[in-house]
């Protein structure tokens, strides 16, 4: 186990060693220690689901098939696919104008019935 991790360590201080100086520094303040080059990527986006299962893709094209609209510009399709990547990552931006939007939905409601 021991030369398994002497291993994993000069693999590490060679990746380290072959990088900028500049890339360095920014490990080095994060922490060396801390520091993981073998890490495993993260999911793709597009392989990314929600909590309904469903890809980003598949969200934008239900929203989009279902919105009532005969025909919609580039950049609302956009805006779409905007929100929808940001409330999947789960992006405080975006939570945030989700929330925003259905605050607003409800006084807009109110003031139909008032």
């Amino acid at each position: 186990m021991e030369d398994i991790s002497a291993q994993i360590e000069a693999r590490k201080k060679a990746i380290f060693d072959s990088m900028s100086p500049r890339q360095q520094k920014r490990i080095v303040k994060r922490g060396y220690e801390k520091w993981n080059p073998f890490e495993e990527p993260k999911d793709p986006i597009d392989i990314r689901r929600d909590k309904t299962k469903r890809t980003t893709q598949q969200l934008v094209r239900e929203f989009l098939q279902n919105s009532g609209h005969e025909s919609y510009s580039n950049a609302y399709g956009r805006g779409v696919l905007e929100i929808a990547l940001g409330i999947i990552n789960d992006d405080d931006r975006f939570i945030g104008m989700y929330e925003f939007c259905c605050w607003y939905q409800k006084q807009l409601q109110k003031y139909d019935e008032g």
